[in-house]
């Protein structure tokens, strides 16, 4: 591009998006805007092979993922000042995760829950099983056409930062930054476990789940619906809390309206963060994952596990194109990144571990959370319980052999607001960690590579000498 004949004018923000990610002292992105004025939100390329959504203020973005996409990397320049970008990083990051570029999906979403929606939950109960999935299948009949986000698991968000990153090294001169590794005690990835009980049958087969559970090793958190599906004595949720596991809230009454309207969204949500405090819970997942992340500002729990990284098997198509954990205001997202069992079950008719094995090996190559719903309701058959114990089977060897992270849902939200509040800090020549859990926490480097960064545990100096003294 020609400088000398580019119509811009310099727009100067400091930019949280790399700070907020990486934890890294060269995290304030001083970005320069280039262009006049913003144009509408659509799709843009970030290099050749990233697909990215928000407002371009150089060039028009497209209304589709698919076709000639405008680079926006070919804007970008890197100098003593910082960044020259023809967007927001952080205003795209958050177009991407709130799946702004979906918002169609919510908008139909609200005319089927004051037509559509409200007549099928009221038909479901007299609804076979068979019945309920052929109708399900029809209505899912295009998902494998949905162009974005990339089935079976999308990293754009996590992929962006990347790229943002290699830019501020190369525009501060380095080849190298430290940062905060993403999990405690050094762990290449997580992994939770998530059961959402949907029915009394439900309800009544926990015991067994957290059988199977508990001899893998690994424990994990019940959703539980507060209203209407079934009774939810006290002594249900000690039976849960008193082996180890966890409970949550599960919507309110799981009858697809929760999003539809603001106003009655609003005075759910108030039922909801009062049933929170009476079960003791610290997260909530909505039902059927409806959700509009732009409303949860009425929330008040610790985290949510409503935003699938991609959606082209849920009735609310979209995702937040993210595998790692992130914050919507004060509540931390932990993203349901792997394909629920009644979809694969039901609607795939699969019952192998194939589609598993291929998202949690993707989701490990950005170090991501690798998550799971698991329906006591939908294994109670032999076929499919066989397949889930040999998913805990799988889980357990990736823990003992691979260095998975395997925790409860509450335990991996704490530890995300706690590496939020540290700090990289200088000490004697030497980069620590401050700041509460600080123990607990690694210190990893991200290094140039080509128009990206690749991640070290440590000085990546110091592996290379000890990969030359082996």
């Amino acid at each position: 591009m020609d400088r000398s004949s580019e119509k811009h004018q310099s727009t100067h923000a400091e930019d949280r998006t790399l700070a907020e990610y990486y934890r890294c002292p060269n995290s304030q992105v001083k970005v320069s805007i280039i262009g006049q004025s913003p144009k509408a939100r659509g799709y843009f390329r970030l290099g050749a092979d990233l697909v990215c959504y928000g407002r371009l203020f150089c060039e028009t973005a497209s209304d589709s993922p698919l076709g000639d996409l405008h680079d926006a990397l070919k804007c970008a320049r890197t100098g003593p000042q910082g960044i020259e970008l023809p967007f927001y990083p952080q205003e795209v990051v958050e177009d991407i995760r709130h799946e702004r570029y979906a918002a169609h999906f919510r908008d139909e979403g609200r005319i089927l829950n004051s037509i559509t929606r409200k007549t099928y939950y009221f038909i479901r109960p007299l609804l076979g099983t068979s019945l309920r999935r052929h109708i399900q299948r029809i209505y899912l009949r295009d998902w494998d056409k949905i162009p974005f986000p990339a089935w079976p698991v999308d990293a754009t968000v996590d992929q962006l930062h990347k790229k943002l990153l290699a830019l501020q090294l190369r525009a501060q001169g380095l080849e190298k930054t430290p940062f905060i590794w993403f999990w405690p005690d050094g762990f290449s990835s997580c992994a939770i476990m998530t059961h959402d009980v949907e029915s009394k049958e439900g309800r009544d087969y926990c015991g067994r789940v957290m059988d199977l559970d508990e001899a893998a090793g690994i424990y994990s958190a019940f959703q539980v619906v507060p209203e209407n599906r079934y009774a939810v004595p006290k002594t249900f949720l000690e039976s849960i809390t008193r082996r180890g596991f966890e409970v949550n809230v599960h919507d309110l009454k799981h009858d697809g309206r929760l999003y539809a309207d603001h106003s009655e969204f609003l005075r759910r949500a108030k039922r909801i963060n009062q049933y929170v405090r009476d079960f003791g819970a610290e997260g909530f997942r909505s039902g059927i994952l409806y959700r509009n992340a732009d409303w949860f500002g009425a929330f008040e729990f610790l985290y949510d596990m409503s935003l699938p990284n991609v959606a082209h098997l849920d009735p609310q198509r979209g995702g937040c194109c993210s595998v790692l954990p992130f914050f919507i205001g004060k509540i931390i997202e932990l993203p349901v990144t792997c394909t629920q069992d009644y979809t694969l079950f039901q609607i795939l008719k699969d019952f192998s571990l194939g589609l598993w094995m291929r998202q949690i090996a993707r989701i490990r190559t950005d170090h991501g959370l690798i998550s799971f719903i698991i329906h006591p309701d939908y294994i109670t058959d032999q076929r499919a319980q066989e397949t889930y114990k040999a998913l805990l089977d799988y889980l357990h060897k990736l823990r003992k052999e691979g260095g998975i992270w395997t925790a409860l849902p509450r335990d991996v939200a704490n530890w995300w607001r706690q590496r939020s509040q540290m700090a990289l800090v200088q000490q004697n020549g030497k980069w620590c960690v401050e700041g509460s859990g600080k123990e607990r926490a690694r210190i990893a480097y991200a290094t140039l590579d080509g128009d990206t960064v690749s991640y070290s545990l440590g000085d990546p100096e110091i592996a290379i000498q000890m990969r030359e003294r082996q």
